[in-house]
């Protein structure tokens, strides 16, 4: 039984030391593959005009999850009318962990380069207003399609 506690202790132990590594690190998320936290220089000043964005092919996004790790992704940007968007669209019976995650906390931290923003994500309800930024979408992303019956998520970046 002893032994059986030094194990789980040292696998404890290390799983804290790699916690603590990944932290300094950041372990930030590539492509399509998911990552933990976002590393860079906090902007704490309010940004009236986010269409600088528009050169902006992908940014990370990252949540905080139920058992208190963050999960960062790579997403795909949209600047309306000077406003920040971020939209997730997918097949139906598929899911997206982001997704889950802002509807429970919508407190988020998007990383552009080098800069950290925490904003608010707020589920955008206006049908005019989210058609017009997936028209948005569609033209800054021409070659992305959008699946039939796809599950289709717009947030409006806020705070």
């Amino acid at each position: 039984m002893k032994t059986l506690g030094k194990v789980l202790l040292t696998l404890l132990a290390c799983l804290i030391l790699l916690l603590v590594v990944l932290k300094i690190t950041g372990f930030e998320p590539h492509d399509r593959v998911p990552g933990l936290w976002l590393k860079g220089d906090l902007v704490s000043t309010p940004v009236t005009d986010w269409s600088f964005t528009d050169k902006v092919p992908q940014i990370h996004l990252q949540t905080e999850t139920r058992y208190l790790l963050p999960h960062s992704v790579t997403i795909n940007c949209i600047a309306y009318n000077g406003q920040l968007y971020v939209a997730s669209v997918y097949p139906a019976g598929a899911s997206r962990i982001w997704n889950d995650e802002v509807m429970r906390d919508p407190h988020v931290r998007i990383q552009i380069g080098h800069q950290l923003y925490d904003r608010t994500l707020v589920p955008v309800t206006d049908p005019a207003e989210k058609e017009a930024v997936l028209k948005a979408r569609a033209t800054k992303y021409p070659q992305l399609k959008t699946p039939v019956n796809a599950i289709i998520h717009v947030f409006h970046v806020v705070g």
